[in-house]
């Protein structure tokens, strides 16, 4: 199987759909302890999302990766889960001494005890790969036809049962190893920590430098979700929250940078545009560094030097290591529910350790940041923003309508679109044909970057509104076409010849159809009048189901690709 960059990046996405939850999850947990509101059930209700995390990523995930975010791929990854969580808990290996001198009773829950903490350990893990089996199953076998007497438990229904059998296999390997994965967790959790400074300037660096492939969040899951123990809640994020006084050595060395550094970055540019082309870009510049001083959403900032300037990016990731590094040092243990920003400071300020040294550590960040960047602006003449030869552009259309069409026109049309997606910031695209693309009508209208990790691939970087833009694209894209695989150096098999004669005749003529598409097993059409079709002429064709979603017609047949070729050549 051949593997790229593009094929992790939709793990990457996925993963952001359960963690999207954790801000919530992190307010409620905060206001309602003593030290704020002293409301036990919000406090409550903020825990059962911590201690539910496992299952959380195996529903988003599973949805998540599923070419249609279909729901049925969250009900697999939480059957998945289940299975996987309650078969590992049958198996493990209970230490004698935990029942030694009790009764029975006694024995019997403190038996089922040891059994939940220890599986609740490896919940996480057992989300990811629930949530990975999940959508790799509905992706495979959503459309997937059984005999007549089975036929119910076909297409969509057969994903949570197929998934369920897998969450046995996963059962057999966290519940009988046990032992080997636990003592592997601790052994990854020791050497992590135990590398102390080190760890933590290599975590911060690559932390940033993987940000161009969207990666990053895997490489985060790792250190917030499974590093470190404290009374069976592992992550430093986790133990954050869970009370753990050590906990936060991956989070306190975000807050100089995404608070204090990158604004003044853009105090720098801002400083360094052309006199006259201040007042165009101080407004994006400044609503860049207050995203970036609030939320801790950088991205838009990053990628408007990334490319620019690649030696700057590098100086970037290293003093974010630094960063990290220098608040270990002085005992700053900071934590978030979403990113290092200062509504996340400021609502766990009282959780914190040492708080009040980030001031001094973030004054100094913004003094270094912003001098590197004025001097290597004006010494190199890079053309950050006011400092391009072209305008600077239109302002993004207001109007939620308009945002949608306008982002298609400049992406080559609907026609070049083979997949819209998004996660936090940044727009994941497939593309037919990448000279399509305008980038700068992009530009024009937000974008802050462009990344292109494959040939059909495309990653636009727009901010937290990527998402709601992504949403506005697909409502008005209509269905889109797969890419066609590319042609195999080897000889292979060539595809088989349709005859488009028949189902023209079925369609009601080459006259009624408006536009065809095709992906995997399903055959889409725009008709003129979808009165004309002849269901009867299509069974004897091969087509196994019509659907009729809004204004096209869609044909579940085995292969669609070369029918829609045949169809297209007329």
């Amino acid at each position: 199987m051949k593997l790229s960059l593009q094929s992790f990046q939709p793990l990457g996405r996925a993963l952001m759909l359960p963690i999207a939850v954790l801000p919530i999850a992190g307010l409620l947990l905060r206001l309602g302890q003593p030290d704020l509101l002293d409301i036990p059930f919000v406090a409550a209700a903020g825990a059962a999302i911590f201690d539910n995390l496992g299952l959380l990523f195996a529903l988003g995930i599973g949805v998540g990766l599923a070419k249609d975010n279909n729901g049925a791929a969250g009900l697999a990854g939480l059957v998945c889960y289940l299975v996987a969580t309650k078969g590992g808990e049958t198996l493990l290996t209970v230490p004698p001494s935990t029942v030694t001198g009790m009764a029975s009773d006694l024995a019997a829950l403190a038996d089922a005890a040891w059994r939940t903490k220890a599986i609740a350990k490896l919940s996480v893990p057992i989300g990811i790969l629930s949530g990975l089996i999940a959508g790799g199953c509905y992706n495979r076998y959503a459309t997937i036809r059984l005999p007549d007497y089975l036929a119910f438990f076909g297409g969509r229904r057969f994903v949570p049962i197929l998934s369920g059998l897998a969450g046995l296999g996963l059962a057999l390997v966290f519940g009988g190893l046990y032992g080997a994965i636990n003592t592997g967790m601790n052994t990854l959790s020791t050497l992590v920590i135990g590398s102390g400074n080190v760890g933590l300037f290599l975590y911060g660096v690559l932390n940033r430098l993987l940000i161009v492939t969207g990666l990053h969040h895997i490489l985060n899951n790792v250190a917030w979700f499974i590093v470190g123990d404290y009374h069976g809640t592992t992550g430093d994020l986790n133990r954050f929250f869970a009370g753990d006084p050590s906990a936060g050595a991956f989070m306190s060395g975000f807050f100089p940078v995404m608070m204090f550094g990158l604004p003044a970055a853009c105090l720098a540019m801002y400083r360094s545009a052309l006199p006259e082309r201040r007042k165009a870009v101080g407004g994006m510049l400044l609503s860049m560094a207050l995203t970036a001083f609030l939320t801790g959403v950088t991205e838009p900032i990053e990628f408007s030097f990334m490319f620019l300037a690649p030696a700057l990016y590098a100086l970037h990731a290293v003093l974010t290591g630094v960063a990290m590094v220098v608040m270990n040092l002085l005992g700053v243990k900071l934590g978030f529910g979403f990113s290092a920003g200062f509504l996340d400071y400021a609502l766990n300020f009282t959780k914190a350790t040492r708080p009040l040294l980030l001031l001094p550590v973030g004054i100094a960040y913004f003094a270094i940041y912003y001098g590197t960047f004025r001097y290597a602006i004006l010494r190199f003449d890079l053309k950050t923003p006011g400092r391009e030869a072209d305008p600077v552009g239109e302002e993004i259309a207001d109007a939620p309508g308009e945002r949608g069409p306008a982002f298609i026109a400049a992406l080559g049309g609907a026609g070049n679109l083979a997949s819209i997606d998004a996660c936090t910031t940044r727009l994941r695209l497939v593309v037919h044909d990448q000279q399509k693309v305008n980038e700068a009508r992009l530009k024009a209208l937000g974008a802050a970057g462009m990344i292109r990790p494959s040939a059909h691939g495309l990653q636009v970087v727009l901010g937290p509104i990527a998402d709601a833009v992504a949403m506005e694209m697909r409502n008005a894209a209509g269905p889109l076409s797969a890419i066609r695989s590319e042609p195999a150096e080897e000889a292979s098999t060539p595809p088989p010849t349709v005859d488009a004669s028949p189902w023209f005749a079925a369609l009601g003529g080459r006259d009624n159809i408006a536009e065809i598409g095709s992906a995997s097993s399903r055959l889409w059409l725009r008709l003129n009048d979808n009165e004309q079709i002849n269901e009867a002429a299509l069974e004897p064709l091969g087509v196994h189901m019509i659907a009729r979603p809004g204004n096209t017609v869609h044909l579940i047949v085995e292969e669609a690709e070369p029918i829609a070729a045949a169809l297209q050549a007329v």
